[in-house]
């Protein structure tokens, strides 16, 4: 058992040899994303506002935002003039914001009309398009969900639309589980996706005040022609998770990623498609507004 936990979470670590890429003149330029879960009780807008004048990001995804964050982050909308907007006050609102246009965008519910997802289509004035897909699944706790059947089938519906698009894509998100767990593992190979923490490191999130009792749940996948020059977590701004600061760049005609991706056999295939039937037949019962204990 040690064994095999230990050489699963060593995949997570630089000792974890994977191929080296650099990036051609071919690509795109260099982009970057702040993915963050601001909790919904957090009243410190100004200091998550300080974070993205900080490092200006070319777009960011808020989760558990709802109309008083919506509020609080209009000071940011003329700089980020592309926004999509899912407002909620049960912790699943969520917010996109962007400087590189947004052509299409779209939310999805995919296993319950209160759980969403965000698919934003954008193109860069260098002419490159990608998808960023943005997911927070309800988590199994004795608060919220008696199991996973919600979580596992949200995430995996996602999947199944992910492999429906022929773009450069990211999927990110709170997914409130870990990049090894099965369902996770089942997600990336159902989607066809690569989990860029697999040679670099857990980029451990949850929960932001301890250190040393801190998971990485807040996850993000991309496809073959994404190429990841950073990932890492940045300061915390007063939420219980940290967020996720990543820097890529789109190349079409690099094909030095395509041997990680792992391909889901037929009998996971149908796993999946087991899962997400049964997530839609699970009943959240979650409150419209939910208020602090």
């Amino acid at each position: 058992m040690f064994v095999h936990h230990g050489f699963t979470l060593v995949k997570y670590t630089p000792l974890y040899r994977v191929k080296k890429y650099t990036q051609q003149y071919q690509s795109s330029e260099k982009l970057h994303f702040i993915s963050a879960n601001v909790y919904q009780f957090n009243k410190e807008y100004e200091r998550f506002i300080q974070l993205i004048e900080k490092y200006q990001p070319g777009m960011f995804l808020t989760m558990e935002s709802n109309d008083d964050w919506e509020k609080a982050l209009q000071p940011l909308e003329k700089d980020y003039p592309y926004q999509h907007k899912v407002t909620l006050e049960n912790t699943y609102g969520m917010h996109f914001y962007s400087k590189i246009e947004i052509k299409d965008s779209k939310t999805h519910y995919f296993v319950a009309d209160d759980i969403p997802s965000i698919e934003a289509h954008l193109r860069t004035k260098d002419g490159f398009s990608f998808v960023f897909f943005g997911v927070h699944p309800p988590p199994p706790s004795p608060t919220e969900e008696e199991t996973s059947k919600e979580r596992d089938g949200d995430l995996l519906s996602a999947a199944k639309r992910v492999r429906e698009i022929h773009e450069p894509i990211i999927v990110v998100g709170d997914f409130n589980n870990v990049a090894w767990s099965k369902s996770s593992i089942l997600f990336r190979k159902t989607s066809n996706l690569i989990d860029p923490r697999i040679g670099r490191s857990f980029v451990s999130t949850f929960h932001a005040k301890y250190r040393l009792l801190r998971f990485p749940i807040d996850l993000m996948f991309h496809n073959e022609n994404i190429f990841i020059n950073d990932l890492k977590t940045l300061e915390n701004f007063g939420s219980d998770h940290l967020p996720v600061y990543c820097e890529f760049f789109i190349d079409h005609k690099n094909d030095g990623q395509e041997e990680r991706i792992d391909y889901a056999t037929q009998e996971e295939k149908a796993e999946a498609e087991e899962m997400i039937q049964e997530g839609k037949k699970e009943d959240g019962n979650r409150d419209a507004v939910v208020t602090e204990d």
